[in-house]
């Protein structure tokens, strides 16, 4: 049969028809161990309880009404984000790209509002923000860029943890107004800053009245260990985008504001027709218990070690391993060759994992995962390695 499909993907041959915590199965009821996460999306793994209670019950209710009217569950998530992440205001849209949209939208207006013709966002390399075209246009990837042209304009880029490239631009572009950086790079290949980098950068913010944006579509939600990945630092963005964990699979994104930032957005000046609908907001809000319920941001720092002391033990004197590096569950293991082979050997062995920036193997398993199931994800993953490296 013919596959209508558009060919924008390239997917592995495999179909899944259930999971159940951070197993999934296949269309041939092969059992797989999930490292991925649908890239850091099902955090709470895959069918969970709570959350499977909390949208039939949602469904039965009220799916949709739009934002021409008040939405009590917006509300509630909007609070209890703010609650724990201590900034002042949010806006709900359906993806970590339609978050990042809002967020460089919310400085162009905060630039207009100053004066500022052509203002300009400091963005770094190897940084992944979305495939929308402004989102694309600040991401530094130039083979997803290609035949978009022209991109949008606006974005001055500099390298991931430099910041006297940042200082740098202080003289030479007057129009700058804000800083939009991944805490931890994700798509870039797992990159963790200097301890100090998020500080540094706020404090320059400060003294240049920009606005610090922090992308936390990949690090947020107790990925990193903390509720946000900003929280490892004495610092507090203007600007903070989530998506993926926040809804567990259900499409949901949000732009935070706070300080300066907060009340830029009025009436009018952004929306989203299905952002923040009832059935969303009460998937996340079911996440959001189910996590602090579980202290599952603990838990992910205690795996995290765990995972990070195994890999080193076992792989750190293998010729052609450069480095292992994590922050939480974000894991990732550089490999001095091309290497995205691994990811469909590590099919076939029942495990799923992902290959990115080329040579950065990088596991993003569930929260909820036990220390049997990343004894085997261990196991695998170095057995793998070490086959292709001998």
């Amino acid at each position: 049969m013919a596959n209508s499909l558009m060919s924008t993907y390239s997917p592995l041959p495999v179909t899944f028809e259930k999971g159940d915590g951070a197993y999934l199965w296949d269309s041939n009821n092969k059992q797989y161990l999930d490292a991925i996460s649908g890239i850091a999306v099902c955090s709470l793994g895959h069918a969970r309880r709570e959350l499977a209670e909390a949208l039939c019950d949602q469904a039965n209710k009220l799916v949709h009404t739009s934002n021409l009217y008040q939405i009590d569950l917006q509300e509630k998530l909007a609070d209890k984000l703010c609650e724990l992440s201590a900034m002042d205001e949010v806006f709900f849209s359906n993806s970590g790209t339609e978050a990042n949209e809002a967020a460089i939208k919310l400085a162009r207006l905060y630039a207009n509002k100053k004066g500022i013709t052509n203002p300009a966002i400091v963005v770094v390399e190897g940084s992944f923000h979305g495939r929308t075209l402004a989102a694309l246009s600040a991401t530094a990837n130039e083979k997803i860029q290609q035949g978009f042209a022209p991109l949008v304009q606006g974005f001055i880029r500099v390298p991931y943890n430099d910041l006297d490239a940042i200082h740098k631009l202080i003289d030479e572009h007057p129009n700058i107004v804000a800083v939009m950086v991944e805490p931890v790079q994700g798509e870039g290949g797992v990159n963790i800053p200097a301890a100090n980098y998020l500080s540094a950068i706020s404090e320059l913010c400060k003294q240049q009245d920009w606005l610090f944006m922090l992308d936390e579509i990949q690090t947020g939600m107790c990925r990193t260990g903390k509720w946000f990945a900003f929280q490892h630092e004495p610092v507090k963005p203007d600007v903070m985008t989530l998506a993926k964990a926040l809804g567990n699979g259900v499409p949901i994104g949000a732009c935070l504001a706070s300080g300066k930032a907060a009340g830029v957005f009025t009436a009018g000046t952004h929306g989203s027709t299905f952002g923040g609908n009832p059935l969303s907001c009460r998937a996340a809000l079911a996440v959001i218990d189910v996590m602090q319920n579980n202290k599952l941001d603990e838990q992910a720092t205690r795996l995290g070690e765990y995972f990070l002391q195994a890999f080193t033990e076992q792989l750190a004197d293998i010729p052609g391993v450069r480095e292992i590096r994590g922050k939480g569950l974000m894991l990732g293991i550089e490999l001095e060759q091309e290497c995205p082979e691994l990811v469909g050997q590590a099919l076939q062995q029942g495990v799923l994992i992902n290959v990115t920036a080329g040579k950065v193997v990088r596991l993003l398993p569930p929260l909820i995962l036990t220390t049997e199931q990343a004894d085997q994800i261990i196991k695998t993953v170095v057995t793998l390695i070490k086959q292709l490296l001998k």
